[in-house]
């Protein structure tokens, strides 16, 4: 197989026109563009969604050789928002009502070869389109455009059309490896063959072989595998190949990781240890360019997640994203829930045959992601629709008998047909519980139950408000995660969310941004980002949550200092004289393995040593002197 990017050479225009798909076109109105790309770049703040609704045009010249003539040439849009309709020298030759899943289509009939051929693609990116996520009221930006990768795949007339990879564990490190193997089209006389590799090894291990049918149904034994866990996220290349008389005709690599994840009455187990989910929900937006960033960037925000915020799971919300992020996931060993195109909104009939094609290829396309550990087959926030959702947990359960099923919920005691009871936990207000008790939410006690976001819009914070709105911010976080960690049967929670992001006029703070992130769109950490970054050991963390200037505060009154540490002791000094040791164990946030330290002396021994009192005295001197710097003269206690 050869894979040819296109990411390069394509004309652009906001207004499609007809005629564009015609050889003889005058491409001299069209922008010159390359891809990823968006329908139109946005201000930072206070523009309207209206523009990047709009019908845009691409078109490309392509070249296509005479050798080509006896292969399938295959047309690949990873990303098109949000309905696309493909032609090829004039010809509609396929169409896609999805923004955030790939497609395929054929273009070997319709080549003309040894000469040049013209690709037009027209992509609506309008939100009154009666597909999902559309129909009502949406809290992000949508925006428009063929925002992923395009490529050509020429392939052999018989070829691997798919290969999904799964495991079954024998023992603590011994699996069956089962594999099914599609081919594009019935035939006799081939084989499938397999091995398998560590990744970033060179020598391979043969697994063994079978009789090719359309769909082949591969198993084998292997011993001694190293896991993929959130700490070593062990990695391996399964090579698939199609053998005819002894020739390789076609073959593909799939990226696996053997592991044992699973959602059980009492939390989250991987590989047999309960783990607590410490998450972040995660748009795929950025500022200016929407949708539209490539590989690089997709990879970093993964990176930002485990490496800097230090959290161990992401919910991609509300759609699948890029497969350049879920790689990055798989490599870094970052747990991922990804769902369907969806916020609140349940459409028609032809609205909801659309979303469960939408969960077949979210489930086809991303199955062979070891990191993704839920399928989210509900609409975000929906209501209870049984029939509906009979269909969407089936596909997914039938397409991946591996996975659990799980659907993100606002209401209680919802009808449970998944797996998992997935509910968004917005109880907490600054001054009570950090979280509902599982049995005041879920109406199967016996099932698993995770929350899928909290906080959020209960406090937006810019990253330039005052000093008491960023602490309060971040303190929030900190008591949702730790009533979180003291629940035993709750698997964990996300966060909302990662960063702040562009929004409708119905929500976010008049300037169409949602400042709900623990960082801000541009993925610079907030107060709130130190408390997830505490969590973790591989980087050490130091941030104190105040600058000390009494100018900052209302009536000169300091209030509450937090230190947000993953050290074990934190040693705090004056003009270089010690003050006291901060450790541990002294945080209120029990729960916690690095819960925020409340500085409660910025006295010492000072009045000791250097104005010579008795200790009993300096004692309730310092009590006074530390009570009036956080409440100030007339709020003594």
């Amino acid at each position: 197989m050869e894979r040819i990017y296109l990411n390069d050479g394509w004309k652009f225009t906001e207004k499609f026109d007809e005629r564009m798909v015609r050889r003889n076109f005058d491409e001299s109105g069209l922008k010159e563009v390359r891809l990823p790309h968006t329908c139109k770049e946005t201000p930072f703040h206070y523009f309207d969604e209206h523009v990047y609704q709009m019908v845009s045009g691409y078109r490309r010249r392509l070249f296509v050789p005479e050798e080509w003539r006896e292969k399938r040439v295959l047309l690949t849009i990873e990303g098109a928002a949000h309905e696309s309709t493909v032609f090829l020298n004039g010809q509609k030759i396929g169409e896609h009502h999805c923004g955030y899943t790939a497609f395929s289509i054929d273009l070997s009939e319709s080549l003309r070869y040894g000469e040049e051929n013209i690709l037009a693609v027209r992509v609506d990116s309008r939100e009154s389109l009666n597909i999902p996520p559309f129909g009502h009221v949406i809290d992000y930006m949508t925006y428009g455009g063929i925002y992923r990768d395009v490529y050509l795949e020429v392939r052999n007339p018989v070829y691997l059309k798919d290969v999904f990879v799964r495991s079954e564990f024998t023992s603590e490190r011994d699996a069956v490896l089962i594999s099914e193997a599609a081919l594009n089209e019935e035939t006799q006389g081939y084989v499938i063959r397999q091995s398998m590799r560590k990744k970033g090894e060179t020598q391979s291990v043969p697994l063994g072989e079978c009789k090719a049918e359309a769909v082949t149904k591969l198993s084998f034994p292997v011993k001694n595998v190293s896991l993929w866990d959130v700490e070593q996220p062990a990695l391996y290349e399964i090579k698939t190949e199609l053998v005819w008389q002894g020739r390789v005709l076609d073959k593909t690599v799939t990226v696996f990781g053997f592991r044992e994840a699973q959602f059980r009455r009492d939390g989250f187990y991987l590989n047999g240890r309960k783990l607590k989910i410490r998450g972040l929900n995660r748009h795929q937006c950025f500022p200016y360019v929407g949708y539209a960033m490539p590989e690089s960037m997709q990879k970093r925000d993964a990176d930002l997640l485990k490496r800097e915020l230090g959290v161990n799971a992401v919910r991609t919300s509300h759609y699948p994203q890029s497969h350049y992020f879920l790689d990055r996931c798989d490599e870094l060993g970052l747990l991922v829930f990804t769902e369907l195109p969806g916020w609140q909104h349940i459409g028609d009939a032809a609205w909801k045959e659309q979303a469960v094609e939408n969960v077949r290829d979210m489930v086809r396309q991303y199955r062979n992601h070891p990191s993704i550990i839920l399928w989210g087959v509900r609409i975000n926030e929906s209501q209870d629709d049984d029939g509906f959702y009979v269909e969407t947990n089936r596909v997914a359960r039938s397409l991946d008998p591996s996975r659990q099923t799980g659907g993100v919920r606002a209401n209680k005691k919802s009808s449970l047909l998944e797996d998992v009871y997935t509910y968004n936990d917005f109880l907490h207000e600054g001054d009570n519980r950090g979280c509902e008790k599982k049995s005041a939410v879920t109406s199967d006690v016996t099932k698993p139950y995770l929350v899928s976001e909290y906080n959020g819009h209960m406090y937006p914070t810019k990253a330039y408000d005052c000093e008491e709105h960023r602490v309060e911010h971040a303190l929030r976080h900190a008591n949702v995660m730790d009533a979180l960690v003291g629940e035993e049967e709750i698997a964990g929670g996300f966060g909302w969310c990662m960063f702040d992001y562009n929004t409708h006029k119905d929500f976010g703070s008049g300037d169409r941004v949602c400042y709900h992130g623990v960082m801000d769109m541009f993925r610079n950490p907030k107060l709130a980002a130190a408390v997830y970054a505490c969590e973790q050991e591989r980087e050490p963390v130091l941030e104190v949550a105040s600058s000390m200037d009494i100018g900052e505060h209302p009536g000169c009154h300091r209030g509450a200092v937090w230190i947000f540490t993953n050290a074990d002791s934190v040693r705090m000094y004056k003009n270089d004289s010690f003050v006291k040791e901060f450790r541990r164990e002294d945080s209120p946030y029990r729960n916690l393995c690095h819960g925020p330290l409340l500085v409660d002396d910025f006295i010492g021994d000072a009045l000791e040593r250097r104005e010579h009192m008795k200790p009993a005295q300096a004692e309730k001197v310092k009590t006074v002197l530390n009570t009036v710097a956080r409440f100030g003269l007339g709020h003594l206690t």
